[in-house]
């Protein structure tokens, strides 16, 4: 009992840590896109040839095509050597390729290595020019990009630092240009998230007190605005929509809006089409959400780029919930197994790995096998708990699942 409250107290700490990480790295990286140039020059992001060519490599990023973006992004990082761009371009084609897979931890290094040299050209830039725009706006990039990761990773701690000190570089710009279709993309974000994220996590609402207020709506308006007119940032503008409408707005028509936007613009992108599937399946539209997993798995096992053993492990449980939805557990069961053996690539126990564990047991519940049913659930009870299953799974064990 002692261990067991031990085991949960960590587990509120961790949560509230994430929290804490997430609610720093919100409003860090709001204004990051939201501010303008100083005096000094114009922003490496307004040369033509950084225009032309990062565009072009975000494009083929967003495309999954990771290795061509990598050559373009070489070519910028070759013709600006001591500009922070050229190594943050790089750890943002690594992040997307984290993305697809955030229990392979393989590329984290070099994300962390890319991240660092942005910060460490940063700061020469800013031993010459304290008020360099390039330098801070990279600077704070960087910052809450590793923090992400780590917020990832479980690293609360360190990450609610990257967000405080992404903060202090994002304030310290100059004032904002409105008329930029790209920079209001992060006052869009402040103005969002600022007001939502109090009314979601009260226990942040003193801190916010040191904080411009937000608006919900405007937040919003900013966002479309950049999504329907944006040059660098168009997509993630459309996904943070996506984001916003699936997990606080909880808006079924937009979230297919936006995410049918991202296919059609990037119809190679792994992430958006798992993402696609998971909004038809979370309002319960499960033969559509069938039709589009049946597509992921297929282009896994076809071998087609982006789609990775992260991306088969979402499309194996989202088709075998949509079996159990309409009674086919014996169906759902063949995922599920399916779904057993790819996640035994991880020694940890992922998300997907204990979910399908214990949707094994209801399916054999819902057969009538109680002994398999229970066995599969006592499993789960030894492995790491993953959104609450250890209380589901001790639920089944006193009431068998569907009676």
């Amino acid at each position: 009992m002692r261990q067991r409250r031990e085991h949960r107290a960590r587990g509120l700490r961790g949560a509230w840590w994430r929290r804490l990480a997430l609610v720093v790295l919100w409003l860090a990286l709001a204004p990051l896109a939201g501010r303008s140039t100083p005096d000094e020059g114009p922003s490496v992001l307004e040369d033509p040839y950084v225009r032309a060519e990062a565009k072009r490599g975000l494009d083929l990023l967003y495309d999954m095509r990771f290795d061509e973006a990598a050559a373009l992004f070489d070519r910028i990082d070759r013709r600006f050597p001591d500009h922070p761009i050229g190594p943050f371009l790089k750890a943002l084609n690594l992040w997307w390729e984290i993305l697809l897979d955030l229990s392979d931890t393989s590329r984290d290094d070099a994300f962390y290595a890319a991240m660092d040299e942005v910060i460490a050209r940063s700061d020469r830039l800013l031993m010459r020019d304290g008020t360099s725009f390039d330098a801070m706006f990279f600077k704070g990039a960087a910052l809450g990009f590793r923090g992400r990761l780590r917020s990832n990773r479980g690293a609360w701690l360190k990450a609610a630092r990257d967000g405080i000190r992404a903060m202090d570089y994002v304030l310290g710009v100059a004032e904002e240009k409105p008329e930029n279709d790209d920079y209001v993309f992060g006052k869009g974000i402040y103005d969002y998230y600022a007001a939502v994220i109090p009314e979601r996590y009260p226990f942040v609402r003193p801190v916010m007190v040191f904080f411009p207020r937000g608006d919900r709506q405007r937040g919003l308006q900013a966002l479309e605005r950049t999504a329907r007119e944006g040059y660098y940032i168009q997509t993630e503008a459309a996904y943070f929509l996506l984001q916003i409408y699936y997990l606080f707005e909880q808006d079924f028509d937009k979230s297919v809006y936006y995410a049918t936007w991202l296919r059609e613009r990037h119809p190679g992108n792994a992430f958006f089409h798992a993402f696609e599937g998971r909004v038809y399946a979370r309002w319960g539209r499960w033969l559509k959400a069938r039709e589009i997993f049946s597509d992921v798995l297929g282009r896994y096992e076809a071998g087609t780029p982006g789609y990775t053993a992260g991306t088969a492990d979402q499309a194996l449980y989202y088709l075998a919930r949509s079996y159990m939805a309409y009674g086919d557990y014996r169906t759902a069961l063949t995922y599920l197994m399916r779904l057993e053996a790819l996640t035994a690539r991880h020694a940890d126990d992922t998300y997907f790995k204990v979910l399908g564990r214990l949707r094994q047991g209801m399916c054999y519940d819902a057969l009538g096998q109680r002994a398999l049913a229970e066995a599969r659930y006592r499993s789960v009870l030894q492995m790491e708990d993953q959104a609450g299953a250890h209380d589901r799974a001790r639920r089944y064990l006193q009431v068998p699942y569907g009676s």
